[in-house]
This record gives C-alpha cells, sequence and structure tokens, in this order.
C-alpha cells in the first residue's frame, strides 16, 4: 500500500504556530526561533524517506524541532567557547516589543511579573516548558497537545500537573507568590 506523499510547504505552514512555541520553549531566545523554525523546514522537505503513516505528520514534527533546537544550542555553545578563545565577549540583549499603555505603573508591574513568570520558566525542564506554553499560549486542550507530541492524553494531564506544580515552587522560590498550607 502505498500513502501518499505528505505535502510539506502545507504541513510545516499547518503546525507552524505550535512548532515556533515548542522551539522557544526549548531554546528560550525569541529570536532564535526563526533559524530553528527553518531548520526544521528544510531537513522535513530534503528528508531521505517518506513517513511510513502520513497521519503521524505533528509527533514527527515535534521530534524534528526538538533535536533541531539542541543542534541549534549545542552550535551556539561552539560559538561561545570559540568567542572566548579570541577574548571577545559575547551580549545578548532582549528584544521586545514594546505596547503603548496609558497607564506607566501598570505597564511596569505587568512587565516585572512577565520578566519574573519568564525567569521561573528558564529554569523549568524544557518539557515542562513547552507544556506549558502550549497549553496556555495556544490555547491548546489536553487532546491537541497529546495529537501533536504523539503522547496519550493521560501523559499529557500528569506532565501538566507537574509541570504547574514546578511552576508554583519557581514562583515561590522567587518570592513572586505565596504559597498557602
Amino acid at each position: 500500500m502505498n500513502e501518499p506523499p505528505v505535502d510539506w510547504p502545507a504541513a510545516l505552514a499547518q503546525h507552524d504556530r505550535w512548532l515556533r512555541t515548542v522551539a522557544l520553549a526549548r531554546l528560550g531566545e525569541p529570536q532564535a526561533v526563526d533559524e530553528v523554525i527553518q531548520e526544521v523546514a528544510l531537513a522535513a522537505v530534503r528528508q531521505a524517506a517518506p513517513l511510513a503513516d502520513p497521519s503521524k505528520v505533528a509527533p514527527w514534527l515535534y521530534r524534528l524541532a526538538v533535536r533541531q533546537a539542541l543542534l541549534y544550542r549545542r552550535k551556539c555553545g561552539r560559538r561561545r567557547r570559540l568567542a572566548s578563545r579570541y577574548g571577545e565577549q559575547v551580549r545578548a540583549g532582549d528584544a521586545g516589543g514594546r505596547a503603548e499603555v496609558l497607564d506607566p505603573l501598570g505597564w511596569l508591574l505587568a512587565d516585572e511579573r512577565r520578566v519574573q513568570v519568564r525567569r521561573a520558566l528558564a529554569e523549568l525542564a524544557p518539557r515542562d516548558a513547552e507544556v506549558l506554553l502550549l497549553k496556555y499560549t495556544e490555547n491548546w486542550n489536553y487532546h491537541q497537545i497529546a495529537a501533536h507530541l504523539g503522547v496519550s492524553h493521560s501523559a499529557v494531564e500528569t506532565r501538566l500537573h507537574r509541570a504547574r506544580r514546578r511552576l508554583r515552587e519557581e514562583l515561590a522560590a522567587m518570592n513572586v507568590i505565596e504559597v498557602g498550607k
């Protein structure tokens, strides 16, 4: 039985948003997401063997995005080591966008809260961060997350429960929230 080939441009366009969320969760650097997603697209298009089951495109792309994020981090590590060998200093700035807000104090407090939550997310394991981001930035339900990550519904429930608990612990450790007993 010969399965029809996957329409990669359409598949990549369909899964682009959540793959970017996964890459951001793994990398923690918004500016690196485009490069990783481009590598995912290249790897998908130039794959040597077609997928055995075209209905499993989402889990396959997920694994590919995780692999490309890890390769990107490795490449960045090599660059940092090379730069330090030659005495160069690597500097990274926050390229976050600025929103126009009427209440400066409200904007400042909200921005400070976002920074603290980002720090707490950065302390989590990448799997925890990605499942939280898929749930709360993409507004996906458990079934959608399970289908795209290639895991069971109960695995998603367990991962989300543990990730929320770990995020609360991180925020409490940073004195951002109070933990009630």
